[in-house]
């Protein structure tokens, strides 16, 4: 016979099994309430270490992505395209939190600072895993080291550099372009999900990759450094694909922030 509960108390909730609660947190991460939260401080510590570069004699360099998309805005807006880029960045932004908000309530900070960490994870395996793959093929090829011109700015631009490259290479490369071409595998061809995300996931590395020898700053081509690139290209948008675009942002800042330290 089970014992009567006392008068006045209140059973408790019951726990939730811990598969349930991984497989919660795993898409949460992904929902725009969650991974927008977590790229905002990115973008505004960006922006306001760009500005302080261009203010202290540093030089206004800013990150071709950033340079790319408001320079379409521009070219259709004119001077009114600076404005014009953030105010579909933040409105747009603002209005997909709010949409997510309403559905499934307010972002937990236990669930963030877990991303946090995840993003740490991401970004130290982003080095042995593409460093070692990148060695390894170009070992295989026969082909040196690679060479950029980051190592002669000053540490405060690299810095807001990287930063730049987390947000707004996760937001040219993975979030429009690695997307759009999800859907268009999706939506046009039939694609299944598997090999939509697949072909997505080359084309976008491809891009990402041949983007950093396009422009005034780009780097003059080699085969050594367009192949690094492509294999962090696949990363990248592979990590976007499973993990969503804050955690991506971040494993992609903080990786390009401890080179740049380790430099």
């Amino acid at each position: 016979m089970a014992a009567s509960r006392p008068s006045g108390t209140v059973a408790p909730p019951p726990s939730r099994p811990p598969a349930r609660t991984v497989a919660r947190y795993w898409d949460d991460a992904r929902a725009p309430r969650y991974s927008l939260s977590l790229a905002l401080p990115l973008l505004v510590g960006y922006e306001v270490l760009a500005a302080l570069t261009a203010g202290s004699g540093d030089g206004a360099l800013r990150n071709g992505a950033d340079v790319m998309l408001k320079s379409a805005f521009a070219a259709i807006a004119g001077p009114w395209g600076t404005p014009l880029f953030g105010l579909v960045l933040l409105g747009g932004g603002a209005w997909l939190f709010a949409r997510d908000v309403r559905r499934r309530g307010w972002p937990r900070a236990g669930r963030l600072a877990a991303m946090g960490g995840e993003s740490a994870a991401f970004a130290l395996l982003t080095g042995i895993v593409v460093g070692s793959l990148t060695r390894g093929l170009l070992h295989k090829l026969g082909l040196l080291g690679i060479a950029g011109p980051m190592g002669e700015l000053p540490v405060s631009t690299q810095l807001a550099l990287s930063l730049g490259a987390g947000i707004y290479e996760e937001l040219l490369f993975r979030v429009l372009l690695t997307g759009a071409l999800l859907w268009f595998a999706r939506v046009a061809l039939g694609w299944g999900r598997g090999t939509a995300s697949v072909a997505a996931v080359i084309v976008s590395a491809l891009v990402f990759s041949a983007f950093h020898y396009v422009g005034p700053y780009g780097e003059p081509l080699q085969l050594a450094s367009f192949t690094f690139r492509a294999i962090a290209g696949l990363w990248f948008s592979a990590l976007f694909v499973l993990r969503g675009f804050g955690i991506t942002a971040w494993a992609h800042a903080l990786y390009d922030v401890w080179v740049t330290l380790a430099t």
